[in-house]
């Protein structure tokens, strides 16, 4: 990584981009994959949206979330159709033109075979003015970077594969630890236990996910903290406040 900074928290925000994703015609895979990856790498993601293939939406989105947060990674519309307007909107959001990048299109004309280098495949070369290109294993066509937005694919194998390639150059925080302790229990019978546990460990995130199987209810205690040994008095407070209710 880039530069570990052992006490900052970094934060990063995701936009999908995409009436299909909003339609339902397309399940997103995109953002659990991203929490999960940033949160192993020490980046935490505080915020998802998702926001329909309009021009003002995106620009406002990427705006707001770009002004808030140290990273912004957004994922759709920068393929060749009409409707992939991600690169023209964020070239707006920075008040930058939208240009055929020299860099882009010699990538893209080196992967086609002569001739194929067709007007729609050109749209794809379309950068914003001093962005860098993110590099695309997959189907060769780039994301790119603007200040702190990282503009990626919508396919989830070619969008996995550039925050591969981007990973390396992004500054991390300290990573997020976590304990799971079960309860076979509602967490109604819990939940006072559990508060009383939060507030006497207040560098933890404690959460409860119940859980039903055949009328059956269970609870699933989540704790989280930055720092081992905290974690480790919060889970041990938790499993024997699981252990008292259980008997």
């Amino acid at each position: 990584m880039t530069g570990q900074k052992a006490d900052k928290v970094v934060t990063a925000a995701f936009l999908v981009i995409g009436d299909e994703i909003l339609s339902g015609r397309t399940k997103d895979r995109n953002i659990g994959f991203t929490a999960d990856y940033l949160t192993s790498i020490g980046i935490d993601l505080k915020e998802a949206r998702i926001v329909p293939d309009d021009r003002e939406e995106i620009a406002a989105a990427v705006n707001a979330l770009r002004a808030r947060y140290d990273y912004v990674f957004t994922s759709g519309g920068i393929g060749p159709t009409h409707d992939d307007i991600t690169a023209e909107c964020i070239a707006e959001a920075f008040g930058v033109p939208l240009l055929l990048d020299p860099r882009a299109v010699a990538i893209l004309e080196a992967h086609y075979p002569p001739g194929q280098f067709t007007p729609a495949r050109q749209r794809m070369a379309r950068i914003p003015e001093g962005a860098d290109l993110i590099e695309n294993k997959v189907s060769k066509a780039p994301g790119f970077k603007i200040d702190n937005v990282y503009v990626m694919a919508g396919v989830p194998a070619i969008m996995q594969a550039m925050m591969d390639a981007i990973a390396p150059t992004l500054a991390t925080g300290k990573k997020m630890l976590s304990r799971t302790v079960p309860a076979d229990m509602p967490e109604s019978r819990i939940a006072e236990r559990l508060a009383t546990i939060q507030d006497t460990h207040p560098q933890t995130l404690i959460g409860s996910y119940p859980q039903a199987d055949n009328g059956k209810f269970t609870t699933q205690i989540v704790i989280r903290s930055r720092d081992e040994a905290i974690l480790t008095a919060a889970a041990e407070d938790v499993a024997r406040a699981v252990a008292e209710l259980s008997g």
